[in-house]
């Protein structure tokens, strides 16, 4: 018999390099990785030659790498991935970076700072991927039906303290606000130079079991917003990987309501978004039913508007009726409610004018311009001046619905008002509600008042 072929291993240079720079010898990672494996109910016996061996290129079986990883992390103070070591073999290949509901907290850990750590190094199969339907639905389906984590306490690294959490609360804050009055295109940048320099570092320190939770619901929100802003700057297939890391967040947070708003906020508009109406409903039911009991009456209401946009793309104006009226009763309990104290931070800014913006968008798709018209501007009247980007989508549903309406003059003249808002947003979203409203005058496109409102656009975009 032929003897079979030997395979060249290939040196571990991503292996090398790493235990340099934690200034650990052979022998002190092979200690440290078998103390690591213990905590994991790991019986491991490595020595100075086994890391030898994989500094050769040897492939450890089972759970090891995850281990490697984890205790050359602990020493470098950061989150160090498979990948990162030259040990992924296959299991976290690139292009599914972000992609996974991970089963373990650890798991989640290195999947979403592996995600940060090549969206901050602009890897091309981030932002040039598209986005599967199933892609989105499939981790709905894993929330459901995992069950909370025992555990995220850790005992590694810096200590993380809940002054820390307040401050990635603080920086939420402040960069959603810049991005609903800029647009995503100016802020993002920072919100992934922050989640990969700074909010990694957290996750991979060392804190208790009450801080743990609070940090993984603080950072579940901010890489939601990082998902939103993916959105906004044209970027769909990136925003998918973090909506399903922000959901797997804020499982390890132990919050199924904030679980369900990711669901239904985020995972189901990117479907709007995307033209994919089935799987909105899909996602805001499976919202529904697993945050039951968990939520308050506001979160019901945005919850069911999501469902309700579903069915309108669908045409199913029967199902639609039925679930809008459910999310208008939800609301008014929420308005009448005595303490609106109870609600959640994440869903507070759910108000009627955002309602009447889900109401809008439902009734433009289901071809009926007087009651969109109608719910744009009620939602005009009620949000104020600092949701420049929400205003200017309002303004263009309305000329939309007014144009439908062959009211074609003060369609212009709305869509004016939010061509100046767009002037100082830098948004993809805005931009595509304007082509939409560009769209729906063409019929019209020989009148004056459009011939000029064309040529007002063409005169911006050159002096741009």
């Amino acid at each position: 018999m032929a003897a079979r072929p030997l395979v060249a291993r290939q040196p571990n240079e991503r292996l090398q390099a790493l235990i340099q720079e934690a200034a650990c010898s052979n022998a002190g990672l092979a200690r440290r990785v078998n103390m690591c494996g213990a905590e994991h109910g790991l019986d491991l016996r490595y020595d100075k030659t086994s890391v030898a061996r994989w500094l050769r290129g040897q492939q450890p079986r089972g759970r090891a790498p995850a281990v490697i990883a984890e205790a050359l992390g602990r020493k470098l103070g950061r989150t160090v991935t498979i990948d990162e070591i030259g040990m992924a073999d296959g299991k976290n290949l690139a292009s599914g970076v972000g992609l996974q509901f991970s089963p373990t907290v650890l798991g989640a850990i290195e999947q979403v700072c592996e995600l940060w750590r090549s969206d901050v190094g602009r890897r091309d199969f981030l932002s040039g991927s598209t986005v599967a339907a199933s892609a989105l639905v499939e981790p709905s389906r894993d929330w459901l039906i995992t069950g909370a984590d025992t555990q995220v306490a850790r005992n590694a690294g810096a200590r993380v303290g809940i002054s820390d959490v307040e401050a990635v609360r603080a920086m939420t804050t402040a960069l959603g606000e810049l991005d609903h009055r800029f647009g995503a295109g100016h802020v993002r940048p920072v919100v992934v130079h922050y989640l990969n320099s700074v909010v990694s570092g957290l996750l991979a320190g060392s804190y208790r079991e009450s801080v743990g939770r609070e940090l993984f619901a603080a950072v579940a929100r901010l890489t939601e917003l990082g998902g939103y802003m993916a959105v906004d700057t044209g970027q769909p297939g990136l925003a998918q990987r973090y909506y399903i890391q922000a959901l797997r967040l804020a499982q390890a947070a132990g919050d199924r309501g904030y679980g369900g708003y990711v669901l239904a906020a985020s995972m189901s508009h990117l479907a709007a978004s995307l033209g994919n109406p089935r799987e909105i409903a899909q996602l805001a039911r499976a919202a529904q039913e697993g945050a039951r009991g968990h939520v308050t009456p506001r979160a019901e209401a945005m919850f069911c508007a999501a469902e309700a946009r579903g069915h309108a793309l669908m045409g199913d104006g029967r199902a639609f009726q039925t679930v809008a009226g459910r999310a208008v009763a939800a609301l008014e309990r929420a308005e009448a409610a005595a303490d609106a104290g109870d609600d959640p931070v994440w869903i507070a800014h759910f108000d009627q004018a955002y309602l009447a913006d889900e109401l809008a968008h439902c009734h433009r798709d289901l071809g009926q311009p007087g009651p969109a018209a109608q719910q744009a501007q009620e939602a005009l009247d009620g949000h104020p001046d600092g949701r420049a980007r929400r205003r200017a989508i309002g303004l263009l549903l309305l000329a939309g619905a007014q144009a439908q309406q062959r009211e074609v003059e003060q369609a212009c003249h709305t869509g004016n008002q939010a061509v100046e808002l767009l002037s100082g947003l830098r948004s993809d979203r805005g931009a595509e509600y304007l082509e939409d409203f560009q769209l729906r005058l063409e019929p019209y496109r020989d009148e004056p008042v459009v011939r000029e409102f064309s040529a007002r656009l063409e005169l911006r975009a050159t002096a741009a």
